[in-house]
């Protein structure tokens, strides 16, 4: 299971953390990811850590979201600073296997309900 928290309405320019709690599985050694729905568009591969630890972020969030994991609490966050209208979605995270490698939705298979993300002034 998973189940994130975080979200809500903030101005352009403000800050959200978002959180990802799991349970059931350890996120550490399984491909984790944060992944966002705009209305009338795909789910998007926002940010990923993969078995290997390598951290992927896409282009449009590079340099203000930063993707952090806690092994001990078994949560994962997504600090989202400098935040933009763009940027507004309901935001998911999700679970894949050890050999997951890429931010693609269709990798994973373990989703939270995920959580709105409001950017507006």
């Amino acid at each position: 299971q998973l189940v994130e928290s975080g979200g809500g309405l903030v101005q352009p320019g403000g800050s959200l953390r978002l959180s990802c709690v799991v349970s059931g599985f350890t996120v550490d050694g399984y491909a984790v990811g944060w992944f966002r729905q705009a209305p009338g568009k795909e789910r998007e591969g926002v940010s990923c850590i993969y078995s290997t630890e390598r951290i992927y972020y896409t282009d449009s969030v590079k340099g203000r979201f930063t993707f952090s994991r806690d092994n001990a609490k078994n949560t994962v966050y997504l600090q989202m600073d400098s935040l933009k209208p763009v940027d507004t979605a309901v935001y998911s995270c999700a679970l894949g296997g050890v050999s997951v490698t890429l931010c693609d939705p269709n990798e994973y298979d373990y989703w939270g309900q995920g959580t709105q993300v409001s950017v507006s002034s």
